[in-house]
């Protein structure tokens, strides 16, 4: 399914910084504007399944490509900030990392 880690957790980082977005930017609003609480549990509990993946993907990435410690800390903090998986993704594919292992 997947032709390198790096595919992996790019589309892994999709899948949580889209996560965290649908948390921020519906969930939270809904609960709190419109009183649907049981919405942050729901989106709250997927995003928090991704990103734990994420985590583990991140390690095996790290791995299975030797990554350095820059990659490896700027994986960890975008996941905290929105978009900021986007910001990452758009980095990687300029990166020779993408090229070298596709």
């Amino acid at each position: 399914m997947f032709t390198s880690p790096i595919q992996l957790f790019r589309v892994t980082g999709f899948l949580e910084g889209t996560s965290l977005i649908l948390l921020l930017f519906i969930a939270m609003p809904l609960k709190y504007m419109a009183g649907h609480h049981e919405v942050v549990t729901i989106v709250g509990s997927i995003h928090g399944a991704l990103f734990c993946v994420y985590i583990l993907v991140i390690g095996y990435t790290t791995l299975a490509t030797k990554w350095t410690l820059k990659w490896i800390a700027g994986s960890v903090i975008v996941a905290f900030i929105p978009f900021g998986n986007y910001f990452l993704d758009s980095r990687l594919q300029k990166s020779p990392l993408v090229k070298s292992s596709t």
